[in-house]
């Protein structure tokens, strides 16, 4: 094998990999392609397209994606370990920063929002001042508070 063989090697043999994983979702492994993420709502699309490609009804928020990694639903619903295999996560953190953070607080924010306004207005007072958590260290701290699910990155 010639030097730049490696890399096309290393492509072929992630993507059999992934076939692999797919064909036994009783392992508990799923990959999130971070490079596909470029905002919130292509989060969610790739959650979807990972966990909930066999449901009937989607994924959409921070509470519903917390739900799916308790389990009872979505592919790996009945394995008894679960793993995330997240690719190109410092894209997936960059596309979910602080910018992308400020946005989904404003629009929590808006005048006819439903949402609690005193809650966002500390939330992107917090951020803003460099203390906030974006919404990717919310999706991390989801990930992380559950102990049944390993996180390889």
């Amino acid at each position: 094998m010639v030097k730049g063989d490696i890399p096309r090697a290393l492509a072929e043999l992630w993507e059999e990999f992934k076939i692999l994983l797919a064909l036994h979702p009783d392992l508990g492994f799923v990959v999130i392609e971070g490079a596909r993420i470029a905002d919130i709502p292509s989060f969610y699309a790739e959650i979807n397209r990972v966990y909930m490609a066999d449901e009937s009804w989607q994924i959409g928020s921070l509470d519903g994606f917390d739900d799916l990694l308790y389990g009872g639903f979505g592919k790996v619903q009945d394995a008894k370990k679960k793993t995330i295999i997240w690719k190109d996560i410092a894209h997936s953190r960059a596309a979910l920063g602080v910018t992308t953070t400020l946005a989904y607080y404003q629009e929590k924010l808006a005048a006819n929002s439903p949402f609690n306004h005193t809650y966002f207005q500390q939330k992107l007072a917090d951020l803003q001042a460099g203390k906030g958590q974006t919404y990717f260290d919310i999706v991390a701290e989801i990930i992380q508070s559950h102990p049944k699910i390993d996180w390889i990155y």
